[in-house]
């Protein structure tokens, strides 16, 4: 059987993070090659021993995705080793804070959208010159870019923005065929979740990974591997209608 990614390239940011990671992996396996993005050089090193042991179908370059010039540098990196681009996975992301509106920290605020949103505009901004046609965008959104919840004005301000930057990007590329989608995980069972979870805990007083197992009819958080299926749908040929949507990977808790 035909691999689905066969000599397509693809970036991706956030690219040591579980989803990055098991994202990587399967397009890798797949017959892709990739470009992996993020803060770590550390972390991207170890991201790129695990998912590609063997392969010089995967690289790895620095970058912090609210700096132009640092996502200019990867992507012309990524053209540099293997030509244009055919997919770009916008998955950086952080977190913020949970906290009342009235002590909300506006710097925390600002890092949150800078991360988010600027981060992903950069992205599609540098990348899309060097797009082939007939390419993918996906951005890595929530299921609280459509839900909401007391106190976590950042994360969920950014993750609805994101939707917004997705269906201009959608209507823009549309005319050389490049496709470009959100995808909406909801609790994944990773660090960045844990994180989540012990914070929000703190200010219900409740266990946070109950809490939102109980919100979810599948009663269970997602897989990394899980959310990087709906990826590969996302970059392949499979979707190769569907573009401007949301495809939510949270086990029903968006119903």
């Amino acid at each position: 059987m035909a691999k689905q990614m066969q000599g397509k390239v693809c970036v991706i940011t956030g690219g040591s993070g579980s989803i990055g990671a098991a994202s990587a992996k399967l397009l890798l396996d797949e017959g892709a090659s990739v470009m992996l993005v993020d803060l770590s050089e550390a972390a991207l090193k170890k991201t790129a021993s695990d998912v590609g042991t063997g392969k010089d179908t995967v690289a790895w370059c620095t970058a912090d995705v609210t700096k132009s010039d640092q996502v200019k540098n990867a992507v012309a990196r990524t053209v540099a080793k293997f030509g244009k681009i055919d997919v770009l996975f916008s998955n950086a992301g952080n977190f913020g804070t949970v906290a009342p509106i009235a002590d909300y920290p506006e710097d925390v605020f600002d890092s949150v959208l800078a991360v988010h949103i600027k981060g992903a505009f950069l992205c599609a901004k540098h990348a899309v010159p060097q797009m082939n046609d007939g390419g993918s965008i996906i951005i890595t959104s929530s299921v609280a870019g459509v839900t909401g919840d007391p106190g976590v004005y950042g994360y969920i301000t950014a993750k609805h923005g994101q939707v917004g930057l997705m269906r201009v990007l959608a209507k823009e590329l549309a005319p050389r065929n490049i496709r470009v989608n959100t995808i909406h995980p909801g609790p994944v069972d990773n660090d960045f979740q844990l994180s989540v979870e012990k914070k929000l805990g703190e200010l219900i007083g409740r266990d946070g990974t109950q809490f939102f197992n109980d919100m979810i009819p599948l009663r269970r958080h997602g897989r990394p591997d899980e959310v990087a299926r709906s990826v590969l749908y996302l970059a392949s040929d499979a979707s190769s209608f569907t573009t401007g949507t949301l495809l939510m990977v949270d086990g029903g808790m968006s119903i």
